[in-house]
């Protein structure tokens, strides 16, 4: 491997990698195993950083643990990390020296490319060849803005921000929901039941099912009430319902799961669709269920539908029940719970959504940001 000394430092000289699938998998589970110990905390250091910008020992720290990162990618011979490491760690040697003051929004850009980086290992775990053109412009954008003047920085983190959380405004007309009948919200009340009884599984859920209506309600209606409402709420109610079927373990288990594992979550949409379907008149919102775990690209399930084949309803619900995992996720870690970086995950998904549902999703966030009316399990 080649490599040549830069007025900052050590800096590697790698070809540019467009394609990767995994070559080794004992050295993948390990940077993988440790990549999952090293996130959350450095989302942490970030945080106290931003918190202390003065106390030094906290940025050593989170020098060393990028540098670390970087090592255990070399060693497990994952190179096309090593640059994404490196650029970071030009911002972090420009804050030592006193050229730049780190603030929000240089601690959202690195907590977003930490997020990347773990998004772009669970694709991978998943054994496919995987494209890293997304993953190489992330890395480009942050050399450039490690060479960016200091007086420049912060606007230009912050143009970087608006890219990876895609805040795109979209056009959507006001619309009326009809009205549920006697017999519809009487099924919605025990649908919420079920949702509500689900959500006693642990303290991480509790207002869940609000936070998901909440939300889903609001992109339906950028989007000009594309889904029925009433089936859209049936489904959101009931999406995971089919989860207290399995292990409590199972599912609430961060790492790698195995294939058998893997098979035995996959089941749980088929069962909450099936309740809904042997209820009359709630076909639809059956389907959204089956769905919402199908992606554009194919690589879903149950079916491995593609996009054109995937209900409107399936394509919202799965982005809110990303968003939502993401948030869960940060709590299990015991991390802030970031809007942004939240956000970001779900964008980053280009193969897992429908572009045109993000945009909604996106308009929304914006919405509730600009009215000051965010959720309150996120800063």
């Amino acid at each position: 491997m080649q490599s040549k000394k830069t007025e900052r430092g050590y800096k590697p000289m790698l070809e540019t990698i467009e394609h990767y699938r995994i070559e080794d998998e004992e050295s993948f589970g390990d940077f993988l195993y440790a990549l999952n110990e090293y996130a959350p905390r450095a989302a942490n250091l970030l945080q106290a950083f931003r918190q202390q910008p003065a106390e030094q020992a906290v940025l050593a720290e989170l020098m060393r643990l990028f540098h670390t990162i970087k090592g255990d990618a070399g060693l497990c011979r994952l190179y096309f990390v090593e640059p994404l490491i490196h650029a970071a760690e030009d911002i972090l040697v420009r804050i030592k020296a006193g050229e730049l003051v780190f603030g929000s929004a240089l601690e959202q850009v690195l907590l977003l490319a930490v997020d990347r980086l773990e998004l772009l290992m669970a694709e991978l775990d998943s054994g496919r060849d995987i494209s890293l053109q997304d993953f190489n412009a992330l890395v480009a954008e942050l050399q450039q803005l490690g060479q960016t003047p200091a007086t420049l920085v912060d606007a230009q983190a912050w143009l970087l921000v608006k890219r990876l959380t895609g805040f795109v405004p979209q056009q959507g007309q006001a619309a009326k929901p009809r009205m549920a009948t006697a017999l519809q919200a009487a099924d919605l009340a025990f649908f919420r039941a079920l949702a509500l009884q689900f959500e006693q599984r642990s303290v991480l859920f509790q207002g869940r099912t609000e936070r998901n209506l909440l939300l889903a309600a609001a992109c339906n209606q950028v989007a000009g009430l594309l889904i029925d409402p009433l089936q859209l709420e049936a489904a959101v109610c009931m999406h995971d319902v089919g989860m207290m079927f399995l292990p409590q373990e199972l599912w609430l288990r961060q790492g790698r799961l195995s294939e058998e594992e893997r098979v035995q979550l996959a089941a749980h949409p088929g069962w909450a669709a099936d309740i809904l379907a042997r209820m009359p008149g709630w076909d639809m919102a059956a389907r959204i269920v089956r769905e919402h775990h199908e992606r554009p690209d194919g690589h879903g399930y149950p079916a491995g539908l593609r996009s054109e084949l995937i209900c409107d309803g399936a394509k919202l619900l799965a982005i809110i029940d990303t968003f939502e995992a993401v948030i869960l996720k940060h709590g299990q870690r015991r991390q802030v719970r970031s809007l942004l970086r939240a956000v970001a995950e779900v964008n980053a998904g280009e193969a897992q959504f429908d572009a045109l549902w993000i945009g909604h999703f996106n308009q929304v966030v914006r919405n509730m940001m600009d009215a000051g009316t965010m959720l309150p399990h996120v800063r």
